[in-house]
């Protein structure tokens, strides 16, 4: 049988894991992420649970880019494109629908 430690997860798809690799670096914000955001009134919260409950879209990624690997992420109302480096996750662009 398998023990699940408080505050651990196990994730097994292709989603899960690419988004909690970016959710588990810094985040930082480009200032076009930031201008769109303010514009639609979207704050870091909402973002945060477009990393957690959304789908990355692989058509739409470059996960073999080097050195960074780039995601779209979809969601209902908002969609991302992120940049996830060693150590950091740039939400370089929010698309709103």
């Amino acid at each position: 049988f398998i023990l699940k430690a408080k505050g651990s997860t196990f994730d097994y798809g292709f989603d899960a894991r690419t988004l909690k690799q970016i959710r588990i670096r810094k985040r930082v914000f480009s200032e076009q992420a930031q201008r769109t955001m303010m514009q639609h009134h979207i704050d870091t919260a909402e973002i945060s649970t477009i990393l957690k409950d959304g789908d990355v879209d692989f058509g739409k990624s470059k996960p073999r880019k080097t050195p960074c690997p780039e995601y779209f992420i979809t969601s209902d109302k908002i969609d991302l494109y992120v940049i996830r480096c060693d150590s950091v996750s740039t939400i370089d662009k929010v698309f709103t629908k």
